[in-house]
């Protein structure tokens, strides 16, 4: 990109985004302007897409509505966008899922979840080998017994 560009639309690009990756289960909050009343209206969906860098960034969302696929592109610096959560993570195993546009019932939301019960354990581990103190193998406990009984 030109950097006078890159200059001028620097003080545009958020720096609060939630970070989130193709494949992941997000809800939008958008502002949505009637007359002069201004409201917060909910998009809830998988990503399907990531495009762009800087302040032209995009990202598509794509949900089943009455049984009917229906995506929706989002410019991820938008002032009309109030925040992303983040719903679900999942492993995507390609760069964009535009295979999901094939399928049909439960199959159309159905992407590979992240399995995050090995990350709690390792967390859980890690928190209690920190807590407990260093005890000694029991094979050095062994070994120490014979010597004692000797003596």
């Amino acid at each position: 990109m030109n950097p006078i560009i890159q200059e001028i639309t620097s003080a545009q690009v958020k720096k609060d985004i939630t970070p989130f990756k193709v494949g992941d289960g997000v809800r939008v909050h958008t502002k949505v302007r009637e007359g002069d009343k201004e409201r917060v209206q909910v998009y809830a969906g998988i990503v399907i897409a990531r495009k762009g860098h800087g302040i032209h960034e995009t990202f598509t969302v794509r949900r089943l509505s009455y049984g009917e696929g229906v995506e929706r592109v989002f410019p991820v610096n938008s002032p009309n966008i109030e925040k992303i959560e983040v719903e679900r993570e999942s492993e995507a195993m390609k760069a964009r899922l535009y295979y999901l546009r094939r399928r049909t019932g439960k199959a159309a939301v159905a992407i590979k979840e992240k399995d995050r019960a090995a990350e709690i354990h390792a967390e859980k581990l890690a928190a209690t080998a920190k807590a407990a103190p260093a005890e000694k193998p029991a094979s050095a406990k062994v070994a120490d017994e014979p010597a004692a009984a000797k003596s």
